[in-house]
């Protein structure tokens, strides 16, 4: 069934065109300027020159049209064959944000609705538990719902702290070496919330969750979910799970930076059988953060969120279910806590806040950095970022691998494509 859906998708994207990347023109016909885009790539040139970065590829586009591509540096620091553009990055949590697309396009279909509890489709959530003052595992007093779990509210955590005793369990659990997302779901029910569902944001394994949900409700695997109703359609033929034998030569190594060397480190991430470090034989389907992808991969998928739902005249979801998707849906009661792309919850005064499967910007001079306000963005862990301005029509998809990046590349970025543009649609 499987190997026959996958032969199904190639023949439609052959015959259909589907994988052709977006459309090419010159700067100065969108507004932007060749020269000020070079800035793009100075940007980093300056961090590979540095041996701060291995290599680097960033793609720009305005009205649905690429006006800058450049692919700086090399595979690794351990491997000086220079980096192609179409080279595989581990996404991480750009995977997030496709996640939650499959999610709505259920929604879409009147499957559920957000305030569903997500003890209907998982009922292995229905007895969830919650620490109290005391640290004492207490039933939780709400139920999760589906907009919880689409907007990091709904008290699971990702065991980054390893001084918090839930982040503990969740360390101890080993919660990526489950088989399949069906046994995540059994462990992770099993660890205490670390808040009430609803009243904080807090970066989590929610999207991880919700894929299990878009598995049950379509009666399809969600790997093979995503590659009939998104991948397929949107002609991203490079991204996956596990990555297919006859692409593994462009498979990237990760990288992390060893501050007391001042060096960049390359190294093999491969623990058998562990999601998001054995991308070659994978059976847990990470919703969250599992995905192998291009820049040009993402940029469709960010080219179809910018333009409404659609690409290359495929749409995936209707333009009223993006602009949903994009709008701030934290109440202002509503605190963050912990560390990952924190979009500052509850101090709106700072311009953040965040959608359904995406961060938002809703200040245009917040942050210190240019930009607008309406912004929708996310990154990865190895340093990948995208975002979309629909004020601009501006899409920026930049690919790196280092893990825990201690370097300014998003706002170096964001500076470099602004003060490109000779036309603001402000």
């Amino acid at each position: 069934m499987k190997h026959a859906l996958l032969v199904l998708s190639a023949i439609l994207i052959c015959l259909q065109g589907f994988a052709k990347p977006l459309p090419e023109a010159r700067p100065e016909r969108q507004g932007m300027s060749s020269e000020r885009l070079d800035r793009v790539t100075d940007v980093a040139r300056r961090l590979v020159d540095a041996d701060k970065l291995a290599g680097v590829v960033t793609l720009v586009a305005r009205n649905g049209r690429i006006v800058h591509e450049s692919t700086v540096g090399s595979r690794s620091a351990a491997d000086s064959t220079p980096l192609r553009t179409d080279d595989l990055f581990r996404i991480y949590s750009m995977t997030k944000p496709i996640t939650a697309a499959a999610a709505m396009q259920l929604y879409e279909q009147g499957r559920f609705h957000l305030n569903d509890p997500v003890e209907k489709f998982v009922p292995e959530f229905a007895n969830l538990t919650v620490h109290n003052k005391d640290g004492e595992p207490m039933p939780a007093e709400k139920k999760m719902t589906m907009l919880h779990l689409l907007t990091h509210t709904g008290g699971l955590s990702y065991g980054f702290n390893p001084n918090d005793p839930v982040d503990q369990a969740y360390r101890a659990a080993k919660i990526w070496a489950s088989r399949d997302l069906d046994h995540f779901a059994e462990i992770v029910a099993g660890i205490p919330l670390k808040f009430e569902p609803g009243s904080r944001w807090h970066y989590s394994v929610a999207v991880d969750v919700t894929g299990l949900v878009v598995q049950r409700i379509s009666g399809q695997p969600f790997d093979e979910y995503l590659e009939e109703h998104i991948f397929a359609p949107l002609g991203m033929d490079d991204t996956f799970f596990a990555v297919p034998e006859a692409k593994r030569d462009r498979f990237l190594a990760n990288h992390f930076w060893n501050r007391q060397a001042s060096k960049l480190i390359p190294f093999a991430q491969s623990e058998p059988g562990v999601a998001m470090s054995d991308y070659y034989n994978v059976t847990l389907y990470s919703g969250g953060g599992g995905l192998v992808s291009t820049a040009m991969d993402y940029m469709k998928f960010a080219e179809a969120m910018r333009a409404g739902g659609a690409y290359n005249k495929q749409r995936i979801l209707s333009p009223k279910t993006v602009n949903y998707m994009t709008r701030n849906h934290l109440p202002a009661s509503v605190t963050s806590v912990g560390s990952g792309e924190n979009p500052l919850a509850g101090q709106n005064e700072r311009g953040f806040g965040f959608g359904l499967g995406f961060g938002l910007r809703t200040g245009a001079v917040t942050g210190g950095v240019i930009g607008s306000a309406g912004e929708f963005s996310w990154g990865g862990m190895a340093g990948t970022v995208f975002w979309v301005d629909p004020v601009e029509e501006l899409v920026v998809v930049s690919m790196i691998q280092l893990l825990g990046s201690p370097w300014a590349l998003r706002r170096d970025l964001h500076v470099a494509a602004y003060q490109s543009l000779l036309e603001s649609y402000e």
